[in-house]
Order: C-alpha cells, then structure tokens, then sequence
C-alpha cells in the first residue's frame, strides 16, 4: 500500500461509508480519528472494535481513534472529511465553534442536494465555515463501501476548484485498490454523485415492477442525458458525466445489490409505499431529498428532465410506477441528442 505523508485528519460520520474511509486512512498511516454521533453506537465500537450497525464484519483497524465529541475531532485535526447524510450537512457543522473551521481543508463524501437552498455540500460547507475554494473539495465516484472496506479494486475521483487540492486529496486516499483521479470540475462531480441516485430510484422501480434489462438500459442511458442537461445548466463540463463520478457511479447504483437508492426504488415498484421503505431501513437513501431539490430545480433551469419529474411522480404524488413507464414510452418523438 503507498503511504503519503502521514496527516491528522478527522471522519465526521460513523456509517458505513464513513467507517470504510476511516479504516482506508487509518491503515495508509493517517492519525485518524472517528466522529461517531451516537452514543450508544459508540460504545459498542469502542468496546467491540467493529461497526456492527453499519458495517457488519468488518474489524477497525488498530490505530483507528473513535469518539462521540463532535468539538474534539475538530481540535484534533487538520484535514475534516464529511462523511454525513447530505440533509445534516448544515446542522453538523453548526454545532461547531466556527474559530475551530480555521485553515482547514474540508473534505465532502456525501451525495446529495441540500432541499430549499438548493445547494450542493461544498456550497453548504463554505457558507458556514468560510473555507476558501482551495480549502474544499469532493470525493465521489462507483464505491460502495461493502466493497472497498475489503480491498476490491476501486477507483474514484478528487475535485476541487483548485487542482493543487484536488491533487492533495488524490494522494491522500490513494491506495493499490483504491485509485483516486483527480478534476477541477468540482460542480460536475458533486452533481453526478447526486443525480445518479434519482435514476437509480428510477432502475429500482423498473426491477420492482418486472420490466427488463431493456428498460433498466434505456433508463440509465437517457438518465445519463438528464444528469448531462442539468449539470450543464448548473456549470459543469459535460465530459464529467461519462466519467466515474457520472457514468461509473451511476452503472454501479443502478445495478448493484449493495445500492440503497435502487433498493427503495425496488420495494415501490413492488407495491410499497415511501413510507414503509424508508421505516425499514438503517442506511439513508439520498436520492429521496434529492428528488424534491431536483424538481425545484426543474423550476429554476429551462432543461427537460422526464425522468426525475416521473421519479417525484412517483415518491410523493402515489403515481402508478406503471403508469410513470408508460408516460415515459409515449411522451412524443424526437431525435437523440446527447445533452
């Protein structure tokens, strides 16, 4: 495993996603430390040496630090990464003393779209903690944590307005089996982390409801075209979206077992409700809240976005995913263009 130079840095969320990085740090030589928010949970993690919860069978690594105090894993270091529900971005961060946000590099591994401001996380993370653009940055890309906390071969990417950070946090995390590019496309990144959750819903509910491969394939090609509009609405580079934080990310969300997002869309296609998916599950879905930012969006950018539109049809209007289907196989003809 290559080391880089070893840095104190600390993971604010104890998930499964969280835990996997922290573990990636912790072994790479990082003096890592390991915020988890509840109590109960980090009792048990402590005691047991694993998260049992979140990340079953998966033992901490040695040296990996855990604690419950959200102000000491500030004071302890000099690198913050953000491993929390896009949707409690804003109320961790504002739990700390803001003196405690100076000249840090604040990392975010969260997917998602803040609901009413409509903000992605880096935005979220500069206005409360005043960061710089040199001081944030992005890690997003196909990895699903079941996968990298047992070494399989992964590859992600770092973005940040400023290629020097991207660069930096690329040699942070980089490992034999976890590959890390690096892109200044920092908008570009964040929204495919984002918006592939919603076509992943979109595939969930298409296996839910028996259509095939066929189906699942279209969906993902022309959800790739929406992620494509939108992103380029919002200022990011179309070559993103074919890359491993658009296309890779969404292959993996739209197909994998381990995907939550296709698994609520699944339980719906099946007959569920919102409400009784989301009741039954330890892990968070992010593309739910993102589908209400995304149909505000809609709002705000002149793009044409079927799928998303039918996705929020669906999740809070009690629309017939069968019927969804079917309005998108008859909505009129039209040449295929890839934006």
């Amino acid at each position: 495993m290559k080391k880089s130079n070893a840095i104190k840095i600390a993971v604010i969320g104890a998930g499964g996603w969280g835990t996997t990085l922290a573990n990636l740090l912790s072994a790479k030589g990082h003096h890592t430390l390991l915020y988890v928010y509840e109590r109960d949970q980090y009792e048990f993690m402590r005691r047991e040496r694993v998260n049992k919860k979140y990340l079953p069978g998966v033992p901490l690594e040695k040296k990996l630090q855990l604690t419950a105090d959200l102000e000491e894993a500030f004071d302890f270091s000099e690198t913050v990464l953000l491993v929390v529900p896009s949707h409690a971005m804003r109320s961790i961060l504002t739990r700390v003393t803001p003196k405690k946000f100076q000249r840090k590099l604040f990392i975010s591994a969260a997917k998602g779209i803040e609901n009413d401001t409509l903000l992605r996380m880096s935005q979220v993370i500069q206005e409360i903690t005043g960061a710089g653009e040199a001081q944030v940055a992005a890690l997003s890309g196909p990895s699903h944590a079941e996968e990298v906390s047992r070494g399989i071969a992964t590859a992600v990417v770092a973005a940040s307005m400023v290629l020097d950070t991207a660069r930096q946090v690329r040699e942070i995390f980089r490992t034999d089996y976890f590959r890390v590019y690096s892109s200044t496309d920092l908008v570009g990144v964040e929204l495919g982390g984002a918006l592939k959750n919603i076509i992943a819903i979109a595939a969930g509910i298409a296996d839910g409801a028996g259509f095939g491969d066929n189906t699942k394939a279209a969906l993902m090609t022309r959800g790739l075209v929406e992620m494509s509009r939108l992103g380029v609405a919002m200022g990011a580079q179309i070559a993103t979206f074919s890359g491993l934080s658009g296309m890779g990310d969404l292959i993996v969300t739209c197909m994998s077992r381990h995907s939550r997002n296709r698994f609520v869309g699944e339980q719906i296609g099946k007959g569920k409700t919102l409400k009784e998916v989301l009741d039954n599950m330890v892990m968070v879905a992010e593309g739910v809240k993102t589908t209400k930012s995304v149909h505000q969006l809609q709002k705000k950018f002149p793009v044409d976005t079927p799928i998303c539109r039918e996705v929020y049809e669906v999740l809070f209007r009690n629309k017939n995913p069968l019927q969804a289907v079917r309005d998108l196989m008859t909505r009129d003809p039209k040449e295929e263009h890839p934006i």
